[in-house]
């Protein structure tokens, strides 16, 4: 039976990225969901290398941070004076001493590159024996880039740096995208051999290819299907170019699982976002870090969520949402906020202008509009009206509210936590609750009203207002000297007493 192969990838991760312009590490610059580094360590994790080894050098500490986060067992080696990428991989192949079989060297600023492409080279330097591999691809444009130089046979003969080729090579369109796959044995005698006889005095790990090829060794190139993934980051501009590539690949690739993504170009989706079968994405959508979206929901126009699961059949419009959960059928927005541990049950409705945080809505509970929840409970079915606000800060910490299944709280209504509206209670419009409701009671703290007769005439006379109240007043004087005698003898029968306000459930509370 055929032993597996050894296998170790290096990813160079040290060169400072001077054109970037940032205080942040090159490799460390997010690009949907991951960071350009933890893009390619993704396209290289298939491989099931026996050891995986991250050189760095400008921003050591904070690319070591990463790592101890994204790929704990990855092993980062410092070069602490960039002197070339072939020093660069001397000094990581010191550090696996008992590395043997294939090595491969991939570039940290190629997040496009796929692990299928990774693959393929390792299978065909594998697959011929070779000494060394290099990946190569055919671009409109090789500004900046290193070329392949091959023979009249078509076989390679070395690699060029831009800076170091003639105007001939120069011309040439197939260039080398910084990603190799090499014997560890001939690479480590190679790289003893480098020379810094070059325009930048730096070791050159292209160098290797015409040492192994002088030498008689077996030097290959392994021609990419998609020049795109090959492509590198030096600057911002190339940075956003990438990330326009990635979200089309990304767009495409859900559109082909059965998601309706109604406009490309505005919909941007993380790799590490899920979206399932029949969901609708509308334009101006940004789904980033594990958000999940459920089969049927309908999400957008004008949607972030981050780290947010939406359910099935839910849907959520215009709206802001981190770290929440949206329940199956249930709907948020427009303009909402859900911030973290939020939690809509079944057909839970969270309306426009609400936010919601660290609180859970109940099963077709509703909270429609113009409110405030935080650090709440709300039963299911409950109905929260316009304008109440969740107290739930007094300063030092933070309380909980619980309003029971079918409560009906009403507009412009302040629960102060910690409190308790009973299961059917019902909070009268414009109450400050600081006691317990209890079950199917009537909780109310508005002050009787009191109505000045005549105040405007007084006290505003000659404005609008003022002209306005005596038409009316008029008016109303003419109706009911004609009501009284179509009415003669009638009695006069006075209005019910309610307790809080009219019964009316518009003012009550709004649905």
């Amino acid at each position: 039976m055929p032993q597996p192969h050894l296998r170790t990838v290096v990813v160079l991760a040290a060169g400072e990225g001077k054109r970037m312009k940032s205080a942040l590490p090159k490799v460390l610059h997010p690009l949907l969901g991951r960071t350009l580094l933890g893009h390619v360590l993704t396209a290289a994790a298939p491989l099931a290398a026996d050891r995986t080894v991250v050189v760095v050098g400008h921003g050591a500490e904070r690319v070591r941070a990463h790592l101890s986060e994204i790929a704990p067992d990855a092993t980062p080696v410092l070069q602490a004076q960039q002197l070339g990428t072939g020093h660069a991989v001397r000094i990581a192949l010191e550090a696996v001493p008992e590395a043997s079989g294939t090595v491969v060297v991939i570039n940290g600023d190629v997040p496009l590159l796929r692990a299928e492409t990774v693959a393929a080279l390792v299978a065909a330097h594998e697959g011929e024996g070779a000494a060394a591999t290099v990946l190569a691809a055919e671009v409109p444009d090789p500004t900046g880039l290193g070329r392949i130089v091959r023979d009249a046979a078509g076989r390679l003969e070395q690699i060029v740096e831009e800076r170091d080729a003639t105007p001939a090579q120069r011309a040439l369109r197939e260039i080398n995208a910084g990603i190799y796959a090499f014997d560890v044995a001939r690479l480590r005698d190679a790289l003893g051999k480098l020379s810094t006889d070059n325009d930048q005095g730096e070791e050159y790990l292209t160098d290797v290819f015409g040492l192994l090829g002088s030498a008689g060794e077996p030097v290959a190139v392994h021609v990419a299907a998609d020049h795109t993934e090959t492509l590198g980051c030096n600057d911002r501009v190339e940075l956003a170019g990438l990330r326009k590539l990635l979200r089309d690949r990304v767009n495409a690739a859900w559109m082909r699982t059965g998601v309706s993504i109604l406009d490309p170009d505005t919909t941007w989706i993380d790799v590490t976002a899920t979206v399932e079968r029949d969901a609708v994405i509308d334009q101006n959508t940004q789904l980033r870090g594990s958000t999940v979206v459920g089969a049927e929901a309908v999400v957008g126009p004008d949607v972030t969520l981050i780290d947010t699961v939406v359910g099935a059949a839910a849907t959520v419009l215009r709206s802001h949402a981190v770290g929440a959960e949206v329940g199956p059928g249930a709907s948020v927005g427009p303009y909402a906020y859900l911030r973290p541990a939020a939690r809509l049950a079944e057909k839970a409705k969270v309306g426009t202008f609400v936010e919601v945080k660290n609180s859970e809505v109940g099963a077709g509970a509703k909270v429609p509009h113009l409110s405030y929840v935080g650090d709440a409970t709300i039963g299911a079915k409950a109905n929260i009206g316009a304008a109440t606000i969740f107290v739930n800060y007094d300063g030092v910490d933070k309380h909980r509210t619980t309003v029971g299944e079918a409560a009906f709280v009403g507009c412009d209504t302040s629960l102060i936590a910690p409190v308790e509206v009973g299961a059917g209670a019902y909070v009268a419009a414009g109450s400050a609750i600081t006691q317990d409701v209890p079950p199917g009671a009537l909780g109310v703290t508005r002050a009787p009203q009191r109505n000045i007769q005549g105040w405007v005439a007084r006290r505003r006379a000659g404005t609008a207002s003022a002209a306005a109240a005596e038409r009316a007043q008029r008016g109303a004087e003419g109706a009911s000297g004609a009501a009284a005698a179509a009415s003669e003898g009638e009695p006069i029968h006075e209005g019910t007493e309610t307790v809080g306000g009219p019964s009316r459930t518009g003012d009550t509370a709004t649905e």
